[in-house]
């Protein structure tokens, strides 16, 4: 996995920095999550491909989340997209598309499916057979979910060498890589222990958008390889963010420590502090791996 922060700043987007996207690389999959204004931007100058994304995940109808949606959507037809583009989203993001597609007079001409949501528990989003994808509730000032994206676990890899040594015919590799037991030149059934060795452990990567301090979502992301949290205030500012659903660093600290998360990334900051460290500082007092987040910044999970 590799995530790519194409924004991460609350609010107004700003000369030098921008609202929240981002990119994870996951299994031949590049998922965008959210769009906020200047998304296409930060694309092209990060130069990734926009013919590969082909899943669009937004937690929420806030501007600073998907505001850079539409044009997304219309660029694509721009640009000759033939691949159906799948967008996840609340309930009215349909809608919200469909009506400025239609008043420009842009319909696209590849297919555009809207698969909305509502459900106020997690939910199962999005499945094939190398990734997952589940949403997860937040608590918000509207309906907003968090994504919940896993591996699943790959096949097992083959050992050539050990695959020589008994004498296995090179038909029967796959069934070793499907974790079969499989007969030597001379017929006797070899292990597949002998022949192989465990897959890599899927890895596990939580989005948790704007919400207040949730502790309700820490089941479900028990023991993530990384989550990202937004932490639009400092301390300093809890009061606001108790009145208007945001979290603090150190509250997305607490609850990266209650699921035994892997790493903390912060990101979701209020333009309204001079520089990050404090952010970092903060959390540090109640997790021990803590990065931050920053535009145009990536992230090997």
């Amino acid at each position: 996995m590799k995530l790519t922060i194409l924004g991460c700043y609350a609010a107004t987007p700003r000369t030098l920095t921008n609202p929240t996207a981002q990119v994870l690389e996951v299994k031949n999959h590049l998922f965008l999550i959210d769009c906020g204004e200047g998304t296409q931007v930060q694309l092209r100058k990060l130069k990734i491909r926009f013919s590969k994304i082909n899943h669009i995940f937004i937690s929420h109808l806030h501007g600073d989340h998907f505001f850079g949606l539409p044009g997304l959507v219309a660029t694509f037809r721009l640009l000759g997209r033939a691949n159906p583009l799948h967008i996840y989203g609340p309930k009215g993001i349909k809608e919200a598309v469909r009506l400025l597609l239609k008043l420009g007079d842009s319909w696209t001409n590849y297919p555009l499916h809207f698969h909305e949501l509502t459900e106020s528990t997690p939910s199962l989003v999005f499945e094939d057979a190398k990734v997952r994808v589940s949403s997860i509730p937040l608590d918000h000032r509207i309906y907003t979910n968090g994504f919940l994206i896993e591996e699943k676990l790959g096949s097992r890899k083959l050992d050539p060498e050990a695959a020589a040594a008994y004498e296995i015919d090179r038909c029967y590799f796959q069934n070793i890589k499907d974790g079969k037991d499989v007969p030597n030149a001379a017929g006797t059934l070899v292990p597949n222990y002998k022949l192989s060795t465990e897959p890599p452990a899927p890895k596990r990567y939580a989005y948790c958008s704007d919400t207040a301090y949730f502790p309700d979502l820490v089941p479900q992301i028990k023991g993530v390889d990384a989550l990202y949290h937004e932490s639009t205030f400092l301390e300093s500012e809890a009061a606001l963010a108790t009145k208007t659903k945001h979290a603090t660093a150190k509250q997305a600290a607490k609850i990266a420590a209650a699921a035994g998360v892997g790493s903390l990334i912060l990101g979701h900051y209020s333009t309204r502090y001079a520089g990050l460290e404090e952010f970092k500082q903060e959390a540090l007092e109640f997790f021990p791996k803590v990065l931050l987040a920053d535009d145009g910044l990536s992230f090997d999970i």
